[in-house]
């Protein structure tokens, strides 16, 4: 997909030739990615880049993209030989939010670093502690809580909880992944007060024949 030279191609290839493992020093990565986010025209680069997509494009983004509970996560790149990926979050109206997702007490099996590209969210983090005995969220602790908007950016790190408890209706942001440096994340209903495990299906696989 990104085959001229672009932000996101400028992006990628910084990435790609950092030097070092991004997973292992990804507050480096966040140094470049803000001074990068802040600069002009990053919407209409990615508006250009979608409307340009080729038949066999498109369809490689819809294979690598889903749908969550409170999202839409669109995959712009994600290459096997490179550390890292590109998604779109395009937030739901707050009207159709299930529960379980963005609004848990959660965190990711990666690093991420991400820019509002439209709208707003509310954004809060979590100090969390964990039952030794179940490996689960027992309590949440909130620390911060800020309403983020256009162009703010953020970093999170795969052993810190957050959550997005209300977006504003056609709130768009992008992100840059790390790869997983976990084989599953956490998350926390401060409702009930129910932690959860969370193991992506692709690490199961090589177990799924001692399950049958």
């Amino acid at each position: 997909m990104l085959t001229r030279l672009s932000p996101l191609s400028e992006l990628a290839t910084r990435l790609r030739t950092a030097g070092f493992p991004l997973a292992a020093d990804w507050r480096a990565v966040d140094g470049w990615f803000r001074p990068w986010a802040a600069q002009p025209g990053l919407r209409e680069e990615l508006r250009t880049q979608l409307r340009a997509l080729s038949a066999a494009q498109a369809a490689k983004v819809l294979r690598s993209s889903r749908e969550t509970t409170t999202h839409f996560a669109w995959c712009l790149l994600d290459s096997p030989s490179d550390p890292f990926s590109f998604w779109l979050h395009e937030y739901k109206a707050q009207q159709d939010w299930r529960e379980g997702y963005a609004d848990s007490v959660h965190n990711h099996r990666y690093h991420f670093c991400t820019t509002i590209l439209r709208g707003d969210y509310l954004h809060e983090r979590y100090e969390t502690t964990i039952d030794a005995g179940t490996g689960l969220i027992a309590s949440a602790r909130l620390r911060r809580r800020t309403r983020c908007e256009a162009g703010a950016c953020a970093t999170m790190l795969a052993d810190e909880f957050h959550r997005i408890p209300e977006a504003a209706d056609g709130t768009m942001t992008f992100l840059v992944k790390s790869r997983p440096v976990s084989s599953f994340s956490l998350s926390f209903d401060p409702a009930s007060g129910i932690g959860h495990r969370h193991v992506p299906v692709e690490v199961r696989l090589g177990e799924l024949a001692d399950r049958i």
